[in-house]
């Protein structure tokens, strides 16, 4: 009765977090405040490790003597709050759906480790709100002015994104796993932080941090349209 209950729990806020992802879809909200609202709540619900990280420890036994210590994010993998703070709307969305390409790439690769059929149930949850969340990125997107490039919507095909590289020992391909589903869950709550900040308009275009913007003779790192969609080095994955 209690694994009944938690499963319809569940169910129902996958159920909500959907209903909030219209671009799914097919459609797109032209409505910039009700959009970024519908962001900031679909990034502080994919922030939770209730949704993935608790659950990977406890399947990969990784909760006993003293093993969960070890379950920390690598520097480097994802990008931390100050550097997405300091990019442009734009750019922060485009360093952000390219980054949750390569997570979802990443849970694929995961999904190997996970025999068990009801312990795919969050991980397959978890695909489903990228999808939904990475689709409200793509409509964000088209309402936010000087796009060079609009980020496209989710693939429902597996789509090319590169492999992490392969670990031989079983303990520590769960530990790497474990690491990094801690930095995506932190990884989501700065994407979260960065949402609320910006303002009441589109049409904002100084960088998120209002420290950074009033700071004068700082330099600012700008991104070239050259190399507006790649990855910063050293974020993800490996």
């Amino acid at each position: 009765m209690r694994a009944q209950l938690m499963r319809r729990t569940l169910l129902s806020l996958v159920l909500g977090l959907l209903f909030l992802s219209t671009p799914a879809m097919g459609s797109c909200l032209d409505n910039y405040q009700e959009l970024l609202g519908q962001l900031q709540k679909q990034a502080d619900f994919m922030q939770h490790t209730s949704m993935l990280l608790d659950p990977y420890i406890s399947i990969q036994g990784l909760d006993k003597d003293g093993l969960k210590k070890h379950c920390r994010e690598r520097p480097g993998v994802f990008p931390s709050k100050d550097a997405l703070q300091q990019l442009s709307r734009q750019e922060f969305l485009q360093i952000l759906n390219t980054t949750l390409g390569h997570v979802l790439h990443r849970l694929r690769t995961l999904q190997k480790d996970i025999p068990k059929a009801q312990d795919l149930e969050k991980l397959n949850i978890a695909k489903l709100n990228i999808r939904g969340f990475k689709n409200n990125i793509h409509c964000m997107a088209q309402l936010l002015p000087g796009s060079l490039e609009k980020t496209e919507p989710t693939p429902t095909g597996p789509g090319a994104s590169p492999s992490p590289t392969p670990i031989s020992d079983a303990f520590q391909r769960r530990l790497e796993g474990c690491r990094f589903l801690h930095g995506y869950h932190r990884f989501m709550h700065s994407v979260g932080q960065v949402f609320r900040e910006w303002g009441q308009s589109p049409s904002r275009s100084r960088r998120h941090s209002p420290r950074r913007g009033l700071r004068k003779g700082k330099h600012r790192t700008h991104l070239s349209s050259r190399n507006k969609r790649l990855m910063p080095r050293g974020w993800l994955p490996r």
